[in-house]
């Protein structure tokens, strides 16, 4: 009996994908439940598991674009309990995979003769104690004297990290198909530019105070709740509580109308193997840090590993993205349709400001309002953004909604 494998449905509207990577082989033995291809919609990545177990036929190549409900694989399969046992007489009948050949050292190819090389007396020693190929060598650098940075520079090409692109002085070029996921996020960036009038405000902060909360509670944080205290829960729950003030900032647009949710669903930026993803969290001004830490790191893992769902990015009313991580110190983050707003946060440097009349140093982070200008004032972005300031620059102001601690104590 064959048992078809389709291609489900990733999310409304959505009626083509693309096949990205078959995880097993034509004729394999699948278990049942097995993860055996990845699929790319234009919202997300996710695998396709096998209905029953048996041997795999595949009637689809890698890159192909496929409608959904397409069947892109059978499974050959025999009814009950003969079915088991023969699965299982067929697993004792593959022989196991021969051990990989032993590889020699990167930087050492065996030859049948070494080759007489111009080097400098410390290029030659270099080349003895690093057991560098002479043959390479000498290709890598024809009719050239060797010396000390020349073997230094080959071993660092030659140990680069897998996936580095390495020039090679040739006229060759890549070429490779975009992922559905791609295309998609690039229609959409350009969509957003030519249809909304965004602007940007920018502002920093002064992250000391945060930081010495994450340093004087992080290692306690850790051990109650299993997650480390970050900087990303942090801006998010100032961006809830300044958001609350400041409603305008969570709108958007429906045709003529202006939709203010009682809500914040915010989409955290997070880059995936196949490319930005938004994971959302709903309800964040109900959350704690630790619940937006512990939600954070679950959609970072599935993003990371290629399991988001459309669920986890449906929805999001306001964004947020770090660029800091990759080293970015200021930028103009683009909006993520249709809400109004994303604010971008960057690296934090060590830099010179003015405290009560005297030069000090203080890690400085910029940060970067985008917004609709169709929907949001400056006015508002201005004052929204200094709002997020004065919280993280003094987080005890969250336990009393961005309030003045001593202005309560004292009814003012």
């Amino acid at each position: 009996m064959s048992i078809e494998i389709k291609v489900p449905s990733p999310g409304e509207s959505i009626t083509q994908v693309q096949l990205a990577k078959w995880l097993v082989a034509d004729g394999d033995i699948v278990e049942k439940d097995q993860e055996v291809v990845e699929i790319d919609s234009d919202k997300a990545s996710f695998p396709v598991t096998t209905p029953e177990e048996g041997v795999i036929r595949i009637m689809a190549k890698e890159g192909e674009t496929v409608a959904v409900g397409a069947v892109i694989a059978v499974v050959e399969t025999v009814d009950g309990v003969a079915q088991k046992s023969k699965i299982r007489n067929l697993k004792s009948e593959i022989p196991e995979p021969a051990p990989p050949p032993v590889k020699s050292s990167p930087l050492h190819t065996p030859a049948s003769q070494p080759v007489d090389l111009h080097a400098s007396p410390l290029a030659r020693k270099m080349i003895e104690e690093k057991q560098v190929s002479t043959i390479d060598l000498a290709n890598a650098f024809p009719g050239k004297k060797i010396t000390r940075k020349d073997i230094e520079t080959f071993i660092h090409r030659k140990t680069e990290a897998p996936g580095t692109l390495r020039f090679t002085g040739t006229r060759d070029e890549e070429r490779k198909k975009l992922t559905t996921l791609r295309l998609k996020l690039g229609e959409r960036l350009v969509s957003v530019k030519n249809q909304t009038a965004m602007l940007t405000t920018f502002n920093e902060i002064n992250m000391q105070a945060a930081l010495k909360v994450r340093e004087k509670y992080g290692e306690s944080f850790k051990e109650r709740f299993g997650v480390g205290l970050g900087l990303m829960s942090i801006f998010t729950k100032a961006v809830t509580i300044a958001l609350r003030e400041f409603p305008q900032v969570n709108s958007m647009l429906d045709g003529d109308e202006l939709v203010t949710p009682r809500y914040v669903d915010i989409g955290i930026a997070v880059s995936a193997p196949k490319g930005l993803v938004v994971p959302v969290l709903r309800n964040a001004e109900l959350m704690s840090i630790a619940g937006i830490e512990l939600k954070i790191k679950e959609l970072a893992g599935k993003a990371r590993d290629n399991k988001i769902s459309i669920d986890d990015m449906k929805g999001g009313t306001f964004t947020i993205t770090n660029g800091g991580v990759f080293g970015s110190m200021m930028s103009t983050p683009i909006l993520n349709p249709p809400q109004s707003a994303i604010l971008g946060m960057h690296k934090i440097q060590d830099r010179p400001i003015a405290v009560n009349g005297q030069v000090v140093i203080a890690p400085m982070m910029y940060v970067a309002l985008s917004y609709d200008h169709r929907v949001i004032d400056g006015r508002e972005s201005v004052t929204f953004l200094v709002k997020v300031k004065e919280l993280v620059e003094d987080p005890a102001k969250m336990l009393t909604e961005g309030l003045d601690p001593i202005k309560l104590l004292l009814d003012l």
